[in-house]
């Protein structure tokens, strides 16, 4: 049995984030549905908290139970005594029972990028896998983020390491697999009652970004959504954002204006505070319209988010932000990638002129390219495989074109 420690991020303190969880534990339930022995490992002061809140501990443990993954997570806290040693105080297991997993792990699945070297030191094999990506290499190519050297680099960027490719490679040689959603957890929900077109998405991540020649620009989703402002006033499609707003005046403002231009608008939270809410928030919907970061668009990197994947799981067409040329990602039936106002606006068109069949080929969608065992397995083979002769792993493109993924938040 090949043993797997998925090393996630900013998820036990965020009890909040029903997606953010369902993100990561996409690739456990595939891994586990390979016969893998998973295991979850997590610092809790990698999101820059002073200390964890017992509370947030203790429901995510009640979560991890209700997924199968009861005694298989094993959080830590990272702190540097007088000394200037690092200590580690474990969670969920003892400090040798779980130093004993990681040295019997075939391989560490790595979330986290600037997860402490001392920590990957322990594990005899290590992946990075990248869930920004763009951001990720522009964050290590402009100096903004170090991340320590793994065996295995894995993105779920089409694009990244192409030649041409907007995307810097940082001088890495890049596996690209594919985002992943677990089908079994992820069943099709036929709704022809569902009214409205929903996602959930921050507002503002505070999230500028400087590109390699030092410029900055504003990359949240705000930017975004707002040249998108007029969409309600010229469809007859019911449209919803639940978003991450703050209180400032600005928020209040934002919210107002979104509003009266006939959008729906209610606070993330309230649809994300579990992950069984996060499900059915999506499950009771249409389907999904959403817009991308700035830096989608700028890096032509077909990037196509995990939340897009449940909804097409779930088998509800979604219309979503173009951004950029895919080998594999369909446009037209089940699935709508629109650039300007008026590709939306007829992509809604044709879904009402006939929703089941688009709702039947989103699922088709959802499993002929992203089923988590079959991408799961995929990565194993990236994760577990050797350097050729040249020093370059041999890239087998996790199967694109076949077949009928400083803000460090993913997603």
């Amino acid at each position: 049995m090949i043993t797997v420690v998925v090393s996630a991020y900013n998820v036990a303190n965020y009890p909040q984030g029903g997606g953010v969880f369902w993100e990561y534990m996409q690739f456990v339930q595939g891994l586990r549905q390979l016969g893998c022995e998973v295991y979850w490992l997590e610092d809790l002061r990698g999101s820059g908290k002073a200390a964890p809140d017992v509370s947030n501990v203790a429901e995510f443990a009640q979560r991890m139970e209700r997924y199968g993954m009861a005694g298989k997570f094993i959080l830590y806290e990272s702190r540097r005594t007088e000394s200037g040693d690092v200590k580690r105080d474990y969670m969920g297991m003892s400090r040798s029972e779980a130093e004993g997993v990681f040295r019997r792990a075939d391989v560490m699945l790595n979330f986290h990028y600037a997860i402490d070297p001392a920590m990957l030191s322990l594990f005899r094999r290590t992946a990075l896998v990248d869930f920004d990506p763009g951001l990720l290499q522009t964050w290590i190519s402009t100096g903004q983020l170090a991340v320590p050297q793994h065996d295995v680099y894995l993105t779920t960027g089409e694009t990244v390491g192409t030649p041409g490719a907007r995307i810097p490679d940082c001088g890495i040689s890049w596996r690209r697999i594919r985002p992943l959603v677990s089908l079994e957890h992820w069943a099709a929900t036929p709704c022809r009652d569902c009214e409205v077109f929903t996602t959930v998405s921050s507002w503002w991540t505070y999230d500028w970004l400087k590109d390699e020649k030092g410029n900055l620009y504003d990359n949240n989703k705000r930017v975004t959504f707002l040249e998108f402002l007029e969409l309600p006033r010229f469809t007859r499609q019911a449209l919803e954002l639940a978003l991450c707003f703050g209180t400032s005046a600005q928020d209040v403002q934002d919210r107002q204006l979104l509003e009266s231009h006939g959008w729906r608008v209610r606070h993330a939270h309230e649809v994300t505070r579990t992950p069984e809410m996060y499900q059915a928030y999506i499950q009771q919907s249409r389907g999904e319209f959403s817009c991308a970061k700035p830096s989608c668009m700028k890096f032509q990197g077909a990037w196509v988010s995990v939340r897009t994947l449940c909804y097409l799981a779930s088998g509800k067409p979604v219309v979503v932000q173009h951004t950029g040329p895919s080998s594999y990602l369909p446009n037209g039936l089940g699935m709508f990638r629109f650039s300007t106002l008026e590709e939306a606006v007829s992509a809604f068109e044709a879904i009402h002129s006939d929703y089941e069949r688009h709702s039947r080929a989103a699922r088709e969608i959802a499993e002929a390219y992203f089923d988590s065992k079959r991408v799961a397995r995929e990565i194993l083979d990236c994760a577990l495989s050797r350097p050729s002769v040249d020093g370059h792993t041999q890239d087998r493109e996790s199967g694109l074109g076949e077949g009928k993924p400083a803000n460090l938040v993913p997603g």
